[in-house]
């Protein structure tokens, strides 16, 4: 009679495998449509201009307060989700992203785009930090890379489908209902990510002060390790903008046109797309430094190699730069886990990305001024040496990544 009247309780493995494909669900479709909101400004700038009369001057303004509020408010969303959770800041950030949206679809000028972009900008803040955490809390070990790896691949996956859902939407209605469904989208988003987001327990105080400790101690052995990772993100991020600011004017010398100088970009990141899945599957394979030195040290050698190249060798080239180029990434983001302390990596992501978003936003400026002084091919091999770099730097982590648990 007593065991009839317990309650059935889930396994815990089951359990456990539910809760993966939550945050595999919860986190990949929060990156889709955060980065497909970030590339949906450039469809708009456009129409923007001709509906407002705005200049360049103002355009940029509202694509660079989109992404500086988004990077700006990185960390402060990785501390308020320590306190409050990551289902409810991660939900209200991304009902903040499509509300943006929709006041951007009622706005009357230049004025409310600002407050929009900015509203925008500030709910897509939470997305990289927080579905990041998700993932490493949901996976561990070797695991944890490869759903890192493939929550990245999702970023790319929204930064396609956004804005040629926009593009095709546009065709059919006005701008003002396509950003109002648009918007809505986030809206109905944030409602499914607040019902299915995984809520783990909490630590007990004993385990919570063993976990405390434990990161403490770690932190002590290894303290530069994840500094000395963000080094290499950041000059990752760098190297990536670099090639693409002078990949154009590289491609013209050969005698590129427009419209090929489009189809190689898109190369470019359609390999930086499979770069992104794939390497953190041999990054979970052959470990986090050897698959570095292989994706920096191909990074180099096929930015050095594209100069020489004729114009249709150059593409069949880039493809392979674009795997090389991107691939790092994933297994960047996914030894973050490895680094920190279970308490602290919702933190340690909202830092690396604003460091990597930064640099990446600063490269260009600097590379363009060496560009200037040196001539584009110089850049590009200053570049590709520069990205070397991350090679002995990443030894310094070896230590470290040795010693995470499996």
């Amino acid at each position: 009679m007593s065991a009839t009247s317990e309650p059935l309780r889930e396994p815990p493995a089951l359990a456990a495998r539910r809760d993966e494909r939550r945050a595999v669900g919860v986190a990949c479709s929060a990156h889709a449509l955060h980065d497909g909101y970030t590339d949906l400004i450039y469809v708009m700038l456009p129409i923007w201009q001709k509906e407002f009369g705005l200049s360049y001057a103002e355009l940029g303004l509202l694509r660079g307060l989109f992404s500086g509020t988004m990077a700006s408010f990185q960390i402060p969303s990785g501390l308020i989700a320590e306190r409050l959770g990551t289902a409810p800041v991660l939900a209200l950030g991304t009902a903040l992203a499509g509300a943006g949206y929709c006041v951007a679809g009622a706005s009357a000028g230049f004025g409310l785009l600002v407050v929009a972009l900015f509203v925008g900008g500030l709910g897509a803040s939470v997305q990289h930090p927080l579905a990041s955490s998700l993932m490493a809390r949901a996976f561990a070990g070797p695991r944890s890379m490869k759903a890192l790896g493939t929550y990245n691949f999702a970023g790319d996956i929204g930064k396609m489908t956004v804005p040629a859902a926009a593009s095709l939407l546009l065709v059919m209605m006005p701008w003002r209902p396509t950003l109002a469904l648009l918007g809505g989208i986030g809206l109905a988003a944030a409602a499914a990510i607040f019902v299915l987001t995984p809520r783990y327990s909490a630590e007990t105080p004993l385990h919570a002060a063993q976990q405390h400790a434990a990161g403490d101690a770690a932190d002590t052995r290894h303290r530069f390790a994840f500094p000395v990772l963000l080094s290499i993100g950041m000059l990752d991020s760098a190297t990536r903008m670099g090639f693409l600011l002078f990949l154009p004017f590289v491609l013209t010398a050969k005698g590129a046109s427009i419209p090929v100088i489009g189809f190689a970009l898109t190369l470019v990141f359609a390999g930086g797309a499979v770069g992104k899945l794939v390497c953190a599957f041999i990054g979970a394979r052959i470990g986090a430094i050897a698959t570095v030195w292989l994706t920096e040290g191909l990074t180099a050698v096929g930015i050095v190699a594209l100069l020489p190249l004729g114009l249709e060798a150059a593409l069949l080239l880039l493809p392979v730069i674009g795997v090389a180029l991107n691939g790092t990434s994933s297994v960047l983001y996914g030894s973050v886990p490895d680094l920190v302390s279970p308490g602290r990596r919702a933190r340690a992501f909202s830092v690396f990305y604003t460091g990597t978003i930064g640099s990446g936003a600063l490269a260009p400026a600097i590379y363009g001024v060496l560009g200037d002084a040196l001539g584009v091919p110089t850049a590009l091999i200053v570049v590709a040496a520069i990205v070397l770099l991350t090679l002995p730097l990443s030894l310094v982590l070896k230590p470290a990544l040795a010693a995470r648990p499996l």
